[in-house]
């Protein structure tokens, strides 16, 4: 009995990645097995970089925080823990939202936890 092959399924699993592929430079856009490593760690990459994504705007975050807590004569760290200890619960996001955009609202969050 003559083996099987479902070339149909491979050739689509070979398209799947060409097109991934599409934009690349020079054999990695058109040859299925350079493609398929070049698609693999493009992948490695994008996954990296959705982790240091949170990491990077958590520290753009901390350094508004700071600038702003800094007009009003406290360092980031006093101010953090002034926040934490009058139990207002916003996140650091929050905070350096209104530290860059809302100077009003942050200088009245530094006087209730003054």
């Amino acid at each position: 009995m003559p083996r099987s092959v479902n070339a149909v399924a491979a050739k689509a699993k070979r398209d799947k990645v060409l097109k991934q592929a599409k934009g690349y430079f020079g054999r990695r856009k058109n040859v299925h097995t350079v493609a398929k490593n070049a698609v693999e760690k493009a992948g490695v990459y994008a996954y990296t970089g959705r982790k240091l994504k949170k990491r990077n705007f958590r520290a753009l975050w901390i350094q508004r925080i700071n600038a702003g807590a800094r007009e009003h004569g406290m360092s980031y760290s006093e101010f953090i823990g002034l926040v934490a200890k009058k139990g207002i619960q916003l996140n650091r996001k929050v905070l350096a939202d209104l530290a860059m955009n809302d100077s009003v609202a942050f200088a009245a969050i530094v006087k209730a936890i003054k």
